[in-house]
């Protein structure tokens, strides 16, 4: 049976502000590990977090240039998880009400016009970075990031190539670099995406199990990524098996996705 996938898109991009979302730490980037930290981004009992005016603007800015409706009451919420990179137990982020709602982005490919719808745009706080196997046996913690102030763009899924998705991000990046909001760098991590794929018998319109990608971080890696998942998925299916619904990340020393964890919802 020949299948066509459907693919939407997460991308999280960093901010160009000076200091992070709810302190006056700096986001340089390539700084002493936990040398732009304080007692609010480290997650201490009894701080106070104030927002980043910045924050707000910035992500205005990018709902106005992709045609969202801005909400007027904004609430932030927090996202329990419990990694060494998230001393709070949280991620201070966005659920209910998001800043910006549906937009869209508009784009070429191959001369024919393209529009890709967002769900949603919202603010949060990045978490740390933990650096496994590089001190024997255990795992070292770096808390520069944890605070610098994320945008999260969440699409519609739109897609249905690979060269879409790639187009629909080289897009997105122009934009968010020419409101001078993110500088887009993938190699240092100040632009990168999760992708949702899925597929389902071509000509059909009901949704098949969607899978989430991480670890994409070019292009390159977003293309390759998604090409291996929509043809082990396809695979699967024509043998009889059936496909979970859960994260994965991509390996790219053996350009292949791997499990990391089951997905409830």
């Amino acid at each position: 049976m020949k299948y066509e996938p459907v693919i939407g898109l997460e991308v999280h991009a960093q901010m160009l502000t000076a200091s992070k979302i709810f302190c006056g730490c700096s986001t340089e980037f390539g700084r002493e590990p936990n040398a732009n930290t304080c007692p609010v981004c480290c997650g201490f009992p009894g701080v106070l977090p104030v927002l980043n005016k910045k924050v707000v603007e910035f992500a205005i800015k990018a709902g106005l240039a992709t045609q969202c409706k801005i909400t007027r009451s904004s609430i932030l919420a927090r996202k329990n998880y419990f990694y060494p990179d998230l001393p709070k137990g949280y991620q201070i982020s966005q659920y209910e009400l998001p800043v910006c709602s549906d937009g869209h982005v508009d784009f070429e490919l191959n001369g024919a016009p393209k529009r890709v719808r967002l769900t949603r745009i919202h603010m949060e706080e990045d978490a740390g970075k933990n650096i496994h196997d590089a001190h024997g046996d255990s795992s070292l913690v770096d808390l520069n990031r944890a605070g610098v102030p994320l945008l999260e763009i969440v699409s519609e899924p739109d897609l249905r190539t690979t060269e879409e998705a790639t187009a629909y991000l080289r897009a997105l990046r122009a934009t968010l670099q020419y409101l001078g909001i993110c500088d887009g760098n993938m190699e240092e991590g100040s632009f990168r995406c999760d992708a949702n794929v899925s597929v389902r018998p071509a000509g059909t319109e009901t949704l098949g199990t969607k899978i989430e990608i991480k670890n994409l971080n070019s292009f390159r890696a977003v293309e390759r990524a998604l090409e291996y998942e929509i043809q082990r998925q396809s695979e699967t299916l024509n043998d009889g098996g059936t496909l979970v619904q859960e994260t994965r990340l991509w390996d790219e020393h053996r350009e292949e996705t791997r499990s990391m964890r089951s997905k409830e919802s």
